[in-house]
């Protein structure tokens, strides 16, 4: 049976953080209390490769229409799932949404005045490989402005969501890309106190897996648990 590290809890944002507007509102004001779980939370849901649809991890081509598709700057996003100790996680189910190439999402509530891609949906899923690795096609994502402050930009991000074995083991987390200055200037990055724990979800380019005439791809590991594990924004005290 493998040991678990402990958790460093200064790796995660507080909850309560006003420069983040609507913490201030969505922020705990009594103490936690643990609840039990249901018999089909903790045996529930089983995925399977048969599950995954031919297009479910690219998102150029998954809500194009036939001979078309997403508009924006082509990349590869991979890595892999690991444990606390660098194993790879085969079989799990990783979920992606994101903004189209002009920094605006599909949904009726968007109030961003960015053009729609009629070709771009903005979201896809995929399963490890035996080896933990994943891999999915999309354009990259624009920058979007947010009613926080008077001038909020979110740098250019996509958001995953990593199933376990069961409905309660379902963490979330954003990725960023290498370079964005915006980065370091967004209320919700700068929630976090580790300079380090950022830096882990920031992707650095990686020409060695791009398609030449095609596609750059950047690498995004996601690290499950221990001290330096991938910060979770709806799991602050890990899996």
């Amino acid at each position: 049976m493998t040991a678990m590290f402990p958790r460093d809890r200064s790796w995660h944002a507080p909850a309560y953080t006003p420069q983040y507007k609507t913490s201030i509102a969505r922020s705990p004001r009594l103490a936690p209390i643990s609840m039990g779980s249901t018999l089909s939370e903790e045996t529930g849901p089983v995925f399977g490769h048969d599950i995954i649809g031919e297009l479910d991890n690219d998102l150029i081509l998954n809500f194009a229409k036939p001979g078309e598709m997403a508009i924006g700057q082509r990349i590869i996003v991979h890595g892999r799932v690991l444990d606390q100790d660098g194993r790879g996680q085969p079989g799990v189910l990783v979920e992606f949404w994101q903004a189209n190439a002009g920094g605006r999402y599909r949904h009726k509530n968007e109030g961003y005045l960015a053009p729609l891609d009629p070709n771009f949906g903005g979201c896809g899923r995929t399963i490890t490989g035996e080896d933990g690795s994943y891999v999915f096609r999309t354009v990259k994502p624009g920058p979007y402005p947010w009613p926080n402050r008077v001038n909020d930009w979110r740098p250019a991000h996509i958001h995953f969501s990593v199933f376990g074995a069961t409905f309660s083991q379902r963490l979330i987390t954003q990725m960023y890309f290498e370079g964005d200055p915006l980065i370091w200037m967004c209320p919700i990055v700068e929630t976090i106190p580790s300079k380090e724990a950022i830096e882990q979800l920031i992707a650095p380019l990686d020409m060695d897996a791009t398609i030449p005439m095609d596609a750059r791809a950047y690498k995004f590991d996601i690290v499950l648990r221990g001290r330096r594990g991938t910060y979770f924004e709806n799991r602050k005290e890990g899996v």
